[in-house]
């Protein structure tokens, strides 16, 4: 079955378990908030793990999972669906919520800040005790099966008062806050994720900790445990640990000449 604009359901089922260590209740909580129909709402900064958890969830639940990354751009429309023409007609297609709905399986909204706050209306009656959605264009109320679950997220660090979620959004949902894990870890995940040798990812990881120190200093946000695995593939494709620390992590995180040669700093104490 497929989509509106690219996304597919059927290709997204997620036959294998996605590496995945739970920092606290977030599995427990999430279980929960499904067996009682509820959505979930993951706040957390860039790369945390939080798409990596609902991939796990997905799996885990056995449910296909859609991903829809918002943008300042995604219309009511993108999400729930619109009129194509194709020959001489107008001809109705499914947008991914709708999809969804009408399958059962996982809709994920990723950085759901990002999308036009009207946009983020068409959710309110699948997140309460309706579990509805209402399509104008149609005429028709879709009644959203055992197996839906919206998953919605974004990045507090972001967050303005021009970009943020109504409270009468907030509270329909179960909350879980994600952030970087502890060392320890951490250099779980990225030898996990990566095959990295411990030795190697715990330098990588501390490197990735002292980034997110200059954050009084003006750096956005730190190096992300996603940027840190990154690295260690850069290296093991033969590229020279600082040169992998520099192109594979700190360039990406400012232009600032400033911040760089601090963090190049970092990097040369390290390695």
């Amino acid at each position: 079955m497929t989509d509106l604009q690219g996304f597919k359901i059927n290709e997204n089922r997620i036959t294998a378990e996605p590496f995945f260590l739970p920092q606290g209740k977030e599995i427990e909580i999430a279980l929960a908030a499904q067996a009682n129909s509820l959505p979930l709402l993951l706040k957390g900064p860039t790369g945390c793990g939080k798409s990596r958890f609902v991939q796990y969830l997905a799996w885990r639940f056995r449910l296909p999972l859609i991903t829809v990354s918002c943008h300042d751009d995604l219309s009511t429309s993108d999400l729930v669906g619109r009129y194509l023409v194709k020959g001489n007609e107008a001809v109705w297609q499914d947008g991914p919520l709708t999809l969804a709905v009408k399958s059962g399986g996982i809709c994920y909204l990723d950085e759901v800040v990002e999308a036009r706050k009207d946009t983020t209306v068409v959710i309110h009656p699948l997140t309460d005790d309706r579990r509805e959605l209402p399509i104008e264009k149609l005429g028709k109320i879709f009644k959203a099966p055992a197996d839906f679950m919206l998953i919605v997220s974004y990045n507090p660090g972001y967050q303005s008062l021009l970009k943020d979620l109504k409270p009468s959004t907030r509270q329909r949902f179960v909350s879980l806050n994600f952030d970087y894990p502890p060392k320890d870890l951490e250099v779980q995940i990225v030898c996990g994720e990566s095959g990295a040798e411990e030795a190697l990812a715990a330098r990588l990881v501390q490197l990735a900790v002292m980034t997110r120190g200059l954050k009084d200093s003006g750096l956005l946000e730190g190096a992300s445990t996603r940027l840190v695995i990154q690295t260690v593939r850069f290296i093991q494709s033969g590229i020279s640990t600082r040169d992998a620390c520099r192109y594979a992590m700190i360039e990406s995180l400012t232009d600032d000449p400033e911040l760089l040669a601090a963090m190049d700093e970092m990097v040369l104490s390290l390695f």
